[in-house]
């Protein structure tokens, strides 16, 4: 009897160590910060602390607009931004954003956000955020004319 609860007890075990190291990998307050972070800087126009999470490989799709466009590379999502905060003479933009979604898995975390940046010209856009390891690797920007952003 002794010997057919070793087997369970060990396959228990295993599951337990499995079940905590993969729940490291999946969204919490460290990810979710670091999506709030990203958001706020673009509202700020802080290229510095918008650029700080990018992969070094990562890639920006701009859908629509006239920026309309993908970007690969740091330097390519650098200028991109450095034009959208030109567009409102560098100045703060008044940003309102929806509920920020997270759906992970033990690969990464992608967070969904709809937000309206108001200043020279108001934009909404429905945001996508997929993290790796810590890093921004793909970005979506969808100009959304008609969203109607709901906290």
């Amino acid at each position: 009897m002794i010997h057919r609860s070793i087997p369970r007890r060990i396959m228990i075990a295993a599951t337990i160590l499995f079940l905590a190291n993969t729940q490291a990998a999946y969204a919490g307050p460290l990810d979710e910060a670091q999506a709030q972070a990203h958001l706020k800087a673009v509202a700020a126009g802080d290229l510095d602390g918008l650029m700080r999470d990018y992969a070094d490989d990562a890639y920006l799709d701009w859908v629509g607009g006239p920026l309309e466009g993908r970007y690969r590379s740091k330097a390519a999502i650098r200028e991109v931004w450095q034009k959208f905060f030109a567009a409102n003479a560098g100045k703060p933009r008044t940003a309102k954003f929806g509920k920020l979604d997270a759906y992970a898995n033990p690969k990464g975390v992608t967070f969904e956000v709809s937000a309206e940046y108001a200043g020279a010209a108001t934009v909404k856009v429905w945001q996508a955020l997929v993290y790796r390891d810590g890093s921004l690797t793909t970005e979506i920007w969808q100009i959304a004319p008609a969203l109607q952003v709901a906290p």
